[in-house]
């Protein structure tokens, strides 16, 4: 893992003046489609902006790896329930997209309450009015020809008819340059009564799910008014409540299969051809606690904030706030590999507690054969571990090292006695800047990572 991380360098950054950024700047998710060629990012604003990933040329073979704006587009706008006095974010909490199945583009994005279906295509733009008479679009035609000429515009057609005579014109449509257009098709509201943490496309592509604190929504894509309750954990008495949920993911394979964990550590593994309503798990993954390792922050730090299947569809990976685990479908009891990610955090907990850091929720992402998974940290590392070689890394996404071409060097944190040159003092880490959100292409190896309101994007060194 350490020789493949001497050759990653940066391709590209997308990167805003830090001494300008807002709250709404702050990315709020990352996501590239299944062939890796866009990526997403959504942000607290409420915005969605799309990269394009740059086309080979055979005068520039370095520009291969390079993503561009493709589109931007305002999804969510700031609301107001006035029923219950609730200010409504526009703040983007996921993104998630369809296969391509034509020349659009297909996402489902998030707030905290809607969920809209978006459409990218590119727009054809071209002068004139439909009837095409504009002066500025025709062309004379030869006085010996008499033609019928058929003018397509859309999905339909114009007959003209050109009679003989030496002034008649015939219009010729010019193209003009291409425009990206972002239009909503489907708005699926009122349905959650609490805030949506995680949505997730079936692997049938015509329903989805989305999953706030305390129930899980089974959507189909062509119906916005309806919406099928899957899961229900709500108490009759919310003063009986223990546990919410955190997130949720469908299987990449099964439709009727799906998982979603828990602020106490769980994973429940559900089959929807049992019941309507899975209120009874088809298999429930915990790892039994340590007593020696019992503390009061023991509860907060187990709570899972992100659960992912792996590609194949054999694994679960979970992260809480300081370990990676990995399980085994076939084995609930414990979780067959764990990494800590930041463990020299331990004895800072109570300071984090106190500045609200231990909340921050982390995700996680596997490469795209499931070899290498990853994940963020604070003082803008993120980590990467290496399941065959069980080798680990620790990367810094910063202006420093943002160059073009600019080669990543591993960052590694003192925990005490003598300060390396290299290393850095765990006393030292900025809690401010952190790591939450990370993507990872499905084939390569070129990954996204947001660090506060910058995007970095990494790639394998182009020779």
């Amino acid at each position: 893992m350490e020789e493949d991380v001497e050759t990653r360098k940066i391709s590209s950054s997308f990167l805003r003046d830090h001494s300008y950024a807002t709250e709404a700047d702050i990315i709020s998710t990352v996501e590239f489609n299944h062939t890796g060629e866009l990526l997403a990012t959504g942000d607290k604003g409420g915005r969605v902006v799309i990269f394009q990933r740059e086309q080979e040329s055979k005068n520039q073979p370095h520009r291969r790896g390079e993503y561009n704006v493709y589109s931007t587009f305002q999804s969510h706008e700031p609301e107001f329930d006035y029923l219950k006095s609730l200010e409504i974010e526009e703040k983007i909490n996921k993104i998630r997209w369809l296969p391509q199945q034509n020349a659009a583009y297909f996402l489902l994005s998030t707030n905290d309450k809607t969920v809209k279906l978006w459409k990218d295509e590119d727009g054809e733009w071209r002068m004139g009015s439909r009837c095409l008479r504009a002066p500025t679009m025709v062309e004379p035609v030869s006085p010996l020809c008499r033609v019928l000429v058929r003018v397509r515009w859309g999905s339909g057609t114009c007959p003209w008819v050109l009679t003989l005579c030496l002034s008649s014109q015939v219009p010729v449509l010019r193209p003009m340059d291409l425009m990206v257009e972002a239009t909503p098709r489907r708005v699926f509201a009122n349905a959650h009564t609490y805030h949506i943490n995680s949505i997730s496309v079936n692997s049938d592509y015509e329903t989805y799910m989305s999953a706030d604190d305390l129930r899980i929504n089974l959507w189909n894509f062509e119906i916005t008014n309806q919406s099928f309750n899957i899961v229900d954990i709500k108490p009759a008495n919310m003063e009986e409540l223990t546990e919410v949920i955190t997130a949720a993911e469908f299987h990449p394979h099964h439709c009727n299969t799906f998982v979603y964990s828990s602020s106490k550590g769980t994973i429940r593994l559900c089959d929807m051809r049992t019941s309507a309503l899975c209120d009874r798990h088809a298999k429930f993954f915990e790892e039994p606690e340590d007593p020696s390792n019992r503390s009061f922050f023991s509860e907060i730090i187990s709570s899972i904030s992100d659960v992912k299947f792996s590609h194949s569809g054999r694994y679960i990976m979970t992260r809480d706030y300081l370990t990676v685990k990995v399980w085994d479908l076939n084995m609930e009891n414990r979780p067959i590999e764990t990494y800590q990610v930041h463990d020299y955090l331990r004895s800072k907990l109570c300071s984090l507690y106190e500045n609200d850091c231990i909340f921050d929720k982390f995700e996680c992402v596997w490469n795209g054969s499931d070899s290498v998974i990853m994940t963020g940290s604070y003082n803008n590392f993120f980590r990467m571990f290496d399941r065959n070689t069980k080798r680990d890394v620790t990367l810094e996404a910063s202006r420093e090292n943002s160059k073009p071409r600019a080669i990543l060097k591993p960052r590694k944190v003192c925990v005490g006695g003598k300060r390396r040159k290299d290393e850095i003092s765990v006393d030292s880490l900025d809690f401010s800047k952190k790591i939450l959100h990370t993507a990872w292409h499905p084939a390569e190896n070129i990954i996204a990572v947001a660090a506060t309101n910058n995007l970095y994007i990494f790639q394998d060194k182009v020779n």
